[in-house]
C-alpha cells in the first residue's frame, strides 16, 4: 500500500488551490473533518461492507461542530467515495503545511502541566517567535505529566523546559 502521505499529497494540493480565497475557513472546517475521521470507531464502521458512501457522509456531517459549506461538503463526500477517509488526517497535515508555507509561519504546539492564560500565552509566543525567527500559530495542549514548565514542538524542533525534562538531565547526570 502507498504511504500516507503519497496519498494525500493531491488532495491537499486540489483543496488548496480550490480554496485560495478562504484558506483560514477552509483549515477551521478540515481540522474539524479530520478530528472526526481520526476516530477508530468511524473508520470500522466506514470499512464496513455493510455501509453505504450515504450513511458515513450524513454521520460525519451530523458530527462536525462547525457548519460544513459546499466545498467541504463536496470535498466530503469525493474523499469518501474514493475510500480515503482514513486518510484525511493526513490530508489536513498537508493542507495546513502548504498554508503556512505560503504565510511564511509555521504551527507551534505548547505542552504545558497548567492552563497558561491569554496574557502569558502572548508574552510566551512573542518570545518564541523570536527565538524560531518566524510567526507561530501557538496551540496549547495540557500535558499533566510534564509537572511543571513547557514544552515547545515546531515542526522537527523541540525546545522543552519543563519539569519532567529537567529531572530526566539530572537522571543522567547522576548515573553516568
Amino acid at each position: 500500500m502507498a504511504e500516507l502521505a503519497t496519498i494525500a499529497r493531491p488532495y491537499a494540493e486540489a483543496l488548496f488551490k480550490a480554496s485560495s480565497s478562504d484558506l483560514a475557513g477552509t483549515a477551521v472546517w478540515l481540522d474539524e473533518l479530520a478530528a472526526i475521521a481520526g476516530n477508530a470507531q468511524l473508520q470500522q464502521f466506514a470499512e464496513s461492507p455493510k455501509t453505504s458512501v450515504n450513511q458515513v457522509f450524513d454521520l460525519i456531517a451530523g458530527v462536525a461542530k462547525v457548519t460544513l459549506p459546499d466545498s467541504a461538503r463536496n470535498f466530503l463526500r469525493t474523499v469518501i467515495e474514493n475510500g480515503r477517509l482514513s486518510v484525511l488526517p493526513e490530508m489536513a497535515l498537508q493542507f495546513r503545511s502548504l498554508k503556512n508555507a505560503q504565510s511564511g509561519s509555521s504551527d507551534a504546539v505548547v505542552y504545558s502541566a497548567f492552563p497558561i492564560d491569554d496574557a502569558v500565552l502572548a508574552d510566551v509566543a512573542a518570545t518564541l517567535q523570536a527565538r524560531f525567527g518566524r510567526k507561530l500559530n501557538v496551540k496549547v495542549e495540557l500535558e499533566p505529566a510534564l509537572i511543571g514548565g513547557i514544552r515547545v514542538v515546531v515542526g522537527d524542533e523541540v525546545l522543552d523546559t519543563s519539569v519532567k525534562a529537567r529531572l530526566e538531565q539530572m537522571k543522567v547526570a547522576l548515573t553516568a
